[in-house]
């Protein structure tokens, strides 16, 4: 299973290859493809901050705002 740092690492390295205005659906599509393969909201979460649009499709994937602050025993839904 991929932790927080590999998913930063893919999403980098292919990142730079993607025409600007589909980078957002790539990352969208990119964190749902994680998810159906049994990546956890806590790893996802936890690779917040690595880059701005990642960070984007991860806050809509989760269905956080930017602003929320969620503390580590709450329960996610899957």
């Amino acid at each position: 299973m991929l932790d927080e740092r590999q998913i930063s690492e893919v999403w980098s390295l292919f990142k730079e290859y993607l025409d600007k205005k589909n980078t957002e659906v790539a990352a969208e599509r990119f964190i749902d493809l994680l998810a159906d393969y049994g990546v956890s909201d806590e790893t996802l979460k936890d690779s917040l901050g690595t880059d701005s649009v990642l960070d984007s499709a991860i806050y809509y994937y989760l269905d956080m705002d930017e602003g929320d602050v969620y503390e580590d025993d709450e329960e996610w839904d899957e």
